[in-house]
């Protein structure tokens, strides 16, 4: 499969987190061409910030391969992630990043801030930015433009 098969599945998830009220949001994880990993927001759901799909995504792949390091796996998100994840991407040594929207306000990859590129980071991932941009942006501005018009009424 390609990047863009794996960003299909993990938009898929996105508008499931969107249909119920999340922020829509997807993450996939990917080692040796297997998915091992997925999340979907839930932070609404489950009342914790600790819920981002990216989050969700690495702990079932740790699960899956029975151990924190995750070096050789794929993320693939539908928006950069955040701070907090991004510090999980460097903590679980995952190997590449594939994310679609770029998040001018919170991102950590290269949009607000970059601290997979600080020098103060002990691991390397590579970044791939902008697989399916207009899929997932259109995604996520669907949903705070219908978020923005619910709260007029």
């Amino acid at each position: 499969m390609q990047d863009q098969d794996y960003m299909k599945k993990a938009l898929d998830l996105a508008r499931q987190a969107g249909s119920k009220g999340e922020v829509p949001i997807g993450a996939i994880l990917v080692y040796k061409g297997k998915i091992i990993g997925q999340g979907a927001n839930q932070k609404e759901e489950k009342q914790n910030a600790l819920y981002h799909a990216e989050l969700l995504a690495l702990n079932q792949g740790a699960q899956a391969l029975g151990t924190w390091w995750l070096e050789g796996c794929t993320l693939y998100v539908t928006l950069e992630p955040c701070s907090m994840c991004a510090g999980a991407l460097i903590n679980t040594r995952v190997s590449r990043l594939v994310y679609g929207a770029k998040n001018p306000r919170f991102g950590a990859c290269g949009s607000a801030i970059d601290l997979l590129k600080s020098p103060a980071s002990n691991h390397k991932i590579e970044v791939v930015s902008g697989c399916m941009e207009k899929e997932t942006g259109d995604l996520l501005s669907s949903f705070f433009k219908n978020l923005r018009e619910n709260k007029k009424d």
